[in-house]
């Protein structure tokens, strides 16, 4: 059995009871404590998660097509054991996800999660002018110890409209990931396109994403935007 803890909001402790496998981003171990040894050991995950080897040859085929690859490692864990992992000083937040509830989540910050937790990749309308083309990837809980340890630029901010019903408006550079109550619950893109964005003087802000008051959803932002998002001028 695995448990995700962090400490000092930078890294991952996972703890393990028993015999368990954990996937974790490449290289992203930092440490380890176990009695009489260690006994752990990590392997690349050629292919992906998936148990089934045709899934996971579609499953990598697609993560590459859409940009939404992942370097992934295994770790087997043979025994009680601490390891602890992170990702370049990034703020680390853990979720517990409940069976069939589904977190939508840029693959590069993704950490870690384990394997109660269904990874795949899927496509989405509004991806069109997100950072990563037209799909994203999803970890849905099927089992009572779905961990996902997710990276955030800084302390994050969680929105939502679960109660006040009121309309969501995020920069797609900020966005993190975003959780529904009702399905993938995936916002809609808006544009905001005008002569000026020919001539370079747009005011940067060009494009959104928008979940409107109908849909019931917590959305995580990281207080910095990636620099690769798409701009659009004429010089």
């Amino acid at each position: 059995m695995l448990t995700f803890e962090t400490v000092n909001e930078l890294t991952l402790k996972v703890i393990c009871s028993g015999n368990d496998v954990l996937f974790t981003k490449a290289g992203s171990f930092i440490a380890g404590d176990s009695p009489n040894g260690k006994n752990y050991k990590f392997e690349k995950a050629l292919l992906g998660p998936q148990s089934n080897l045709v899934q996971a040859a579609l499953g990598s085929i697609l993560r590459r097509a859409t940009g939404e690859n992942l370097p992934l490692m295994k770790v087997t864990m043979q025994g009680d054991s601490v390891t602890y992992y992170a990702n370049q000083s990034q703020h680390v937040v853990v979720y517990h996800l409940a069976v069939g509830e589904t977190v939508s989540v840029e693959s590069e910050n993704i950490l870690a999660f384990t394997q109660d937790c269904k990874y795949t990749v899927r496509f989405i309308g509004c991806g069109v002018v997100s950072q990563k083309g037209l799909a994203t990837s999803t970890l849905t809980g099927a089992g009572s110890q779905a961990y996902v340890a997710i990276l955030t630029d800084g302390n994050p901010i969680v929105l939502s409209n679960a109660q006040s019903q009121r309309t969501i408006v995020v920069d797609p550079d900020a966005v993190i990931c975003w959780m529904g109550q009702n399905g993938y619950c995936d916002p809609q893109i808006k544009m905001d396109l005008s002569w000026k964005n020919l001539i370079g003087q747009a005011s940067g802000e060009s494009y959104s994403f928008e979940w409107h008051g109908g849909q019931s959803v917590s959305v995580v932002i990281q207080p910095s935007e990636r620099t690769e998002g798409i701009r659009i001028s004429m010089d």
